[in-house]
């Protein structure tokens, strides 16, 4: 881990972020918070910190792979962990190409975070599961895709997906079946 125990937090959700960032000040850490890219990217003219937390979707559907690209390229060495409501593959496979040293699926907490810092490397000993994704995990995964590509608009989303407003409204009552 690096010597400074320096945090950038790029979070569109002020609460959350104040929160965090809280929570890892009483570990020990200084944090630094960030709303979006550009704000992430004068903060790191003034400072270099070792730790950075990035939420992957940020306000005006602004992709934080982006800021995730923008820190590696300042500094290869800071341990970049992803935060998500929206996980998936794809999002994870390229988070760690441009840098991320993990993925992590909301809701996280600080223990889970401060971890995925210092578990940086490869485990060729996680357990390979033999079950198949269902079909309704699958529904409920485009359903929320579908969801955040139209910014929670209950009835775009059921357009998108040919399905009646109030069958998509049942459908996300119910929870999620694994």
């Amino acid at each position: 881990m690096p010597a400074e125990r320096l945090l950038l937090i790029i979070e569109d959700d002020a609460a959350f972020a104040r929160t965090l960032g809280r929570s890892f000040e009483r570990r020990g850490y200084a944090v630094l918070l960030a709303a979006n890219q550009d704000e992430a990217g004068a903060l790191l003219r003034q400072h270099n910190p070792g730790y950075a937390v990035v939420d992957l979707k940020l306000n005006g559907n602004t992709s934080g792979l982006a800021c995730v690209q923008m820190l590696h390229q300042h500094d290869e060495a800071m341990l970049i962990v992803v935060l998500t409501g929206f996980a998936s593959i794809g999002t994870a496979v390229e988070a760690i190409k441009l840098g991320a040293c993990q993925y992590l699926a909301k809701p996280s907490n600080t223990d889970d975070i401060e971890a995925a810092f210092g578990h940086v490397a490869g485990n060729t000993e996680v357990e390979l599961t033999t079950r198949s994704t269902s079909i309704k995990t699958l529904e409920w995964e485009r359903i929320h895709e579908v969801l955040v590509e139209t910014d929670f608009n209950i009835s775009e989303a059921a357009r998108r997906l040919g399905m009646h407003r109030r069958t998509l409204a049942r459908k996300l009552e119910k929870q999620r079946i694994k």
